[in-house]
């Protein structure tokens, strides 16, 4: 096996370790807020209003 053949076998496996990641984060999120939350940018520009009130 040459460099390209091994850089090619990390690579793979570094892009399905992030894929892992990716999927169990989505999970995560997905038990830990309400879709309506998610879905909504209102919440988003709330949260960034109230940090700033805070200073």
């Amino acid at each position: 096996m040459d460099f390209w053949d091994i850089a090619s076998y990390a690579a793979w496996i570094i892009a399905g370790g992030m894929l892992l990641f990716i999927t169990l984060d989505a999970f995560r999120v997905s038990r830990e807020y309400d879709e309506d939350l998610l879905m909504s940018s209102k919440e988003g520009v709330d949260e960034l209003l109230k940090g700033e009130k805070d200073d």
